[in-house]
């Protein structure tokens, strides 16, 4: 459930997946997205997850910038662009910003931190101004062999197979 807190600002659904719900917001000009769980998800502690992780992540200019969090929700500047997906229907691979991904993928491992999302990541990256940006670190967790940059490097052979 929405906190009180937020309702003063008519929040509106934006997105629904497995495990939470998106809703968005305009405060001071700007626009805010603000992640609760799902009622009909079983999933524990995934929206506390996140924030710890991005806590840690956003020191390394890795996700959404996390404005404000309570014990079950969290507040991010909303990114305003296109998906992964959408982007490489519309545009031809574009090697700045598969390097980019590369380098956060390979921070993440470095870190020990697997976000076992990344073998299909076409709706949890978004394209800003050229600049991806990771989403959805609700299953994060850390680990002594991440799989981050492997599991990007395996897709990206996969998307080759399919364009030749």
């Amino acid at each position: 459930m929405l906190p009180n807190s937020l309702l003063k600002y008519n929040p509106k659904l934006f997105a629904r997946g497995k495990r939470g719900l998106i809703y968005t917001f305009k405060k001071n000009e700007k626009i805010i997205a603000v992640k609760i769980k799902n009622p009909e998800s079983k999933a524990e502690n995934r929206i506390e997850n996140e924030i710890n992780f991005l806590k840690i992540l956003n020191k390394y200019k890795i996700g959404p910038k996390l404005l404000d969090h309570g014990s079950d929700y969290f507040c991010y500047e909303f990114i305003n662009g296109i998906t992964l997906k959408e982007f490489l229907k519309t545009k031809k691979l574009n090697y700045k910003i598969i390097n980019e991904i590369l380098n956060q993928c390979k921070k993440l491992d470095e870190l020990k931190i697997n976000k076992k999302e990344m073998h299909k990541p076409l709706k949890n990256i978004i394209i800003r101004k050229n600049k991806p940006i990771l989403l959805d670190f609700e299953r994060c967790h850390y680990t002594i062999r991440p799989k981050n940059l492997n599991q990007f490097k395996q897709f990206l052979k996969r998307l080759e197979c399919h364009t030749e």
